[in-house]
């Protein structure tokens, strides 16, 4: 299983990553990847950028050492009413949107009903393009309900490479269920790093090793695609 892009991954501006935007770069293009997704935390997040950061990627190559780059911001959910770090007016400008909870900003261990109401209500946002890391087991989640409303909206369900080997402990059982109904419901996933360090960008093994125990069907992952990938953020209004 070939992937040609990774649509999550930071940089050293994100507070607690170690790579720069070039080094990430020039990293994907060693390994053969055609897109890169720059994905830095939102302003919420302790130690990331002023919303300054998100608001001047014009001033930024479309491409760099031959790898399609799009810039974007992995947001913050930061009430259970759905609300995101980033304001509406430049949500629109970024050329990828994933949508995460994270703690400190969000209190874990909440019931899964709550943790599920957020995420459906934010899911109602055009400019959403991706669910972050949503087997995070400290923020459960009434699965099925989430992924049905992913296919409506046409929203990629996220398995996280980093999730089965560095972060969020305990997300295996989690993400397998979600991969698992997405097959089933035949909703689209994206596999990504969440690279904090350039090395670990295109790193899928964990997530592939999983995918491939449960026969999901290439066709649903939608980064083994550059057109496909391409095509599916030019339905969700970006300009790329």
């Amino acid at each position: 299983m070939k992937f040609v892009a990774d649509l999550h991954t930071h940089t050293i501006v994100s507070g607690h990553a170690y790579s720069t935007l070039m080094e990430n770069a020039k990293y994907a293009s060693d390994i053969g990847l055609k897109i890169l997704g720059v994905t830095d935390h939102g302003p919420n997040m302790p130690g990331s950028p002023d919303l300054w950061y998100f608001g001047n990627y014009k001033v930024l190559p479309k491409e760099l050492f031959g790898v399609r780059m799009l810039y974007g911001c992995e947001a913050n959910i930061i009430d259970y009413d759905g609300n995101l770090d980033i304001p509406v007016d430049m949500q629109k400008n970024l050329d990828n949107m994933i949508v995460s909870m994270h703690e400190p900003i969000m209190e874990g261990g909440n019931s899964a009903d709550i943790n599920t109401a957020a995420i459906l209500k934010v899911m109602d946002n055009p400019n959403v393009t991706i669910l972050g890391h949503i087997g995070n087991p400290r923020f459960p989640i009434c699965e099925e309900v989430i992924v049905e409303k992913a296919k409506e909206k046409n929203i990629l369900i996220e398995i996280n490479n980093s999730s089965f080997v560095t972060s969020r402990k305990g997300s295996e059982k989690d993400c397998t269920k979600i991969a698992k109904l997405c097959k089933e419901l035949g909703v689209q996933i994206i596999v990504n790093s969440d690279a904090h360090f350039c090395y670990s960008i295109g790193n899928f093994d964990v997530a592939k090793k999983m995918l491939k125990e449960i026969n999901m069907p290439k066709e649903l992952i939608i980064n083994t695609n550059e057109q496909r990938l391409i095509s599916f953020l030019r339905e969700k209004g970006k300009n790329i």
